[in-house]
């Protein structure tokens, strides 16, 4: 699984998960959020829209976005990815629009839309058929796209650098990388990029690189059996020392502590 410019082959991944800070990136599926408990801030561009329990968030294919958790309270969502050939009569508005304002309120969330989002929580991965897909993307949609006040996508100005940005550090953040690097590669000046991870990313070249390579790793831990050290490179670090440093700091346990407790019943 390739991580923060995401090809995804299955049609569709949902998942109800503790929300978490993810960094800017994007992927060529439809992406629908609904908030189950705490609040969770959604960023698309340059705008960060608040979200509430009960609160429905979408993310159009090719969008970038990112989450935020300011809430210290517990904050959980339904996460949902799906693939545009499952959206059928409304792909057209998928690859060629966006939502003004991506959120819709608790009371405009129509109760089909959480009973499609629990019935294919409750499939689970074997069970599911494209069939089912379709029908319950197709019903979250019906129900929600006439609620939002859409724009053509060609009218966006001021995405150029920020899709090259993103795009670029998806292909080269496990790579020795530097702002400087970035700058030369891309045609931009390192001042223009520096902006765009301050304005739009709100962080900061090094942090964000970091969080690629956090979260690379992390899958890597999840999925596979591979040493702490080896994957540790694989994600970009330049020693364990650093990863393990970095990896507490995020997750406020080990690597190798945070594996045992993924590989634990129940978890």
């Amino acid at each position: 699984m390739h991580f923060f410019y995401e090809l995804k082959e299955s049609s569709m991944e949902i998942e109800k998960k503790t929300s978490v800070h993810v960094p800017p990136h994007l992927h060529r599926s439809l992406e629908c959020i609904f908030v189950t408990s705490g609040t969770l801030e959604l960023g698309i561009g340059t705008e960060l829209f608040h979200m509430n329990t009960g609160d429905f968030g979408i993310v159009f294919p090719e969008q970038i976005h990112h989450y935020q958790v300011f809430d210290s309270a517990f904050c959980q969502a339904v996460y949902l990815l799906a693939a545009p050939s499952l959206s059928g009569p409304f792909s057209d508005h998928l690859q060629n629009f966006v939502p003004e304002y991506p959120v819709l309120s608790a009371a405009d969330v129509h109760p089909d839309i959480t009973y499609a989002l629990q019935s294919l929580l409750n499939l689970g991965t074997p069970a599911w058929t494209s069939v089912l897909c379709q029908s319950y993307t197709q019903i979250i949609l019906s129900r929600t796209l006439s609620l939002f006040s859409l724009q053509p996508k060609k009218d966006l100005t001021g995405q150029d650098i920020v899709f090259d940005a993103v795009s670029y550090m998806a292909g080269h953040f496990t790579e020795e990388l530097s702002l400087s690097r970035m700058a030369k590669d891309l045609g931009y000046s390192q001042f223009a990029l520096s902006r765009v991870f301050s304005s739009v990313f709100h962080t900061n070249f090094n942090q964000y690189l970091n969080d690629l390579r956090l979260n690379c790793a992390l899958g890597l831990l999840k999925n596979t059996s591979l040493p702490v050290t080896e994957l540790a490179m694989n994600a970009g670090f330049t020693s364990l020392r650093t990863f393990n440093r970095a990896f507490k700091e995020r997750f406020h346990m080990s690597p190798r502590e945070y594996r045992k407790q993924q590989a634990a019943p129940g978890s």
